[in-house]
């Protein structure tokens, strides 16, 4: 291994592409772009087209320091640009609830707010298609996305387990709820999650790893569900907390009947 090598950060070769050239025709391909870095400053040439063509697929561009993008492509010729793409395609929100009608069951949603860690997004993915959830949303901003490395945490569930990627979680949660879905959000100071009833249809809040669920995302869940810390630490991991709620939800899904104890 040279020694170019030996300095590029720990993100798999294929995950980053570098200079104009490689992420134009990425564009061209119908790639998955997740985020386009752009050098501060740089507007010349076919950056502006390559811009343009990200926002008009939705995609988040950054501006960053040219040193940073330098680090990042290993000192590589980036020509003031490089992408991040993703290593699985996005699925729409629609598609989500087709699987649950596909399946012949109340959709069964999880929802990452700002979920940050690749590991903690992948064991969240790889545990909803064990417990039969019909999806994932995630936040396009201030979230981890499907990197490789989430990819490799998944195990393969990405595969099976669609996830969608939105521009605001907020708005996403009152289009949920129209569509008659009930958003619990795993948080402190709630009721206990052994004495809540998961019936019917269900999204699933897990928070950040360091704040938690967000303050308007928590003000616009139906129910606030809390796990017990008997311990001298206070919270538990985020995909820990998830994979233990996912599994009451799926519990309770094979039994019958219940009120819902819903207003």
């Amino acid at each position: 291994m040279d020694a170019e090598n030996n300095n590029r950060p720990k993100t798999a070769e294929t995950e980053l592409l570098v200079g104009r050239n490689a992420v134009s025709e990425a564009l061209r391909k119908g790639r998955v772009i997740d985020t386009l870095l752009v050098a501060r400053g740089e507007r010349g040439g076919s950056i502006v087209r390559i811009i343009a063509e990200c926002r008009e697929k939705g995609v988040v561009v950054k501006e960053v320091d040219k040193r940073k993008l330098d680090y990042l492509c290993a000192q590589g010729n980036h020509q003031g640009v490089a992408a991040y793409v993703a290593a699985h395609e996005y699925a729409e929100i629609d598609d989500i609830f087709a699987l649950a009608e596909e399946r012949g069951e109340e959709p069964f949603i999880i929802i990452c707010d700002e979920l940050e860690d690749p590991h903690n997004l992948g064991a969240v993915i790889r545990t909803a298609e064990c417990a039969g959830a019909h999806g994932i949303i995630i936040p396009k901003r201030r979230s981890v996305s499907l990197t490789w490395a989430v990819s490799k945490a998944a195990a393969g569930a990405l595969e099976y387990m669609p996830v969608a990627r939105v521009t605001n979680l907020a708005s996403t949660l009152d289009g949920l709820k129209k569509r008659g879905v009930w958003i619990y959000s795993a948080d402190m100071d709630g009721k206990s999650w052994n004495e809540t009833d998961f019936s019917g249809a269900v999204g699933l809040v897990v928070g950040s790893e360091g704040s938690g669920v967000s303050k308007l995302i928590r003000e616009k869940s139906d129910f606030i569900v809390s796990l017990p810390m008997k311990g001298k630490i206070t919270s538990l991991n985020a995909s820990v907390a998830a994979g233990i709620l996912m599994y009451e939800v799926s519990r309770q899904r094979t039994v019958k009947g219940g009120n819902n104890g819903r207003p």
